[in-house]
C-alpha cells in the first residue's frame, strides 16, 4: 500500500523500516531530551500521513526503549482523516534519568487495518461464558 508522506520540518528523519519485512515504522526524535523518572514529553517527529479510510497509524513501543531503559508510549492512534503533524508521547517508567538524542530512534508506527463499527443500541446482550467477569477473573494458574 502506498501512503502520502510530507516532512513538516527540514531536519526531520522520514520513518523508515529496519529490515524487509518489519511491520513498524521506526521514528525518529527531533530534539534531544533527557527524559526523568516519571515524566512523559510529547517528541514531535516532523511529519505528516495520508492514507485511505479502513486503516490507522497505532503508535507502539520501541522494544531496546522499553526494556532499556523503562520507557513507554502514550496514546497514539491516528485516524485517516487526520492530516497534522505526527508525535510520540514518551513517559518514563524506569528509576533513572533517560538521555534521547536528536535522531534517536523513540517508537515504532504501525499501519494496521481496522473495522468501523456501526453502534446498535440494546437494552440487553446476548450471555456468553465470561459474562461480566473482570480483571483476574479466569485466575492466575
Amino acid at each position: 500500500m502506498k501512503i502520502k508522506i510530507k516532512k513538516i520540518h527540514a531536519d526531520a528523519k522520514l520513518p523508515s523500516y529496519a529490515h524487509p519485512g518489519d511491520v513498524g515504522l521506526d521514528l525518529f526524535s527531533l530534539e534531544d531530551k533527557i527524559l526523568e523518572p516519571g515524566v512523559r514529553h510529547v517528541f514531535p517527529v516532523g511529519f505528516a500521513l495520508e492514507f485511505p479510510a479502513g486503516y490507522a497509524a497505532i503508535i507502539k513501543d520501541k522494544g531496546s526503549l522499553s526494556t532499556e531503559g523503562g520507557l513507554h508510549s502514550l496514546g497514539g492512534v491516528y485516524d485517516a482523516g487526520y492530516r497534522g503533524e505526527y508525535n510520540v508521547c514518551l513517559v518514563n517508567l524506569g528509576q533513572k534519568a533517560y538521555n534521547i538524542l536528536k535522531g534517536q530512534k523513540i517508537a515504532q508506527l504501525v499501519i494496521i487495518p481496522v473495522i468501523i463499527a456501526e453502534l446498535e443500541e440494546a437494552a440487553e446482550l446476548s450471555e456468553s461464558a465470561r459474562g461480566h467477569g473482570k480483571w483476574g477473573s479466569t485466575g492466575k494458574f
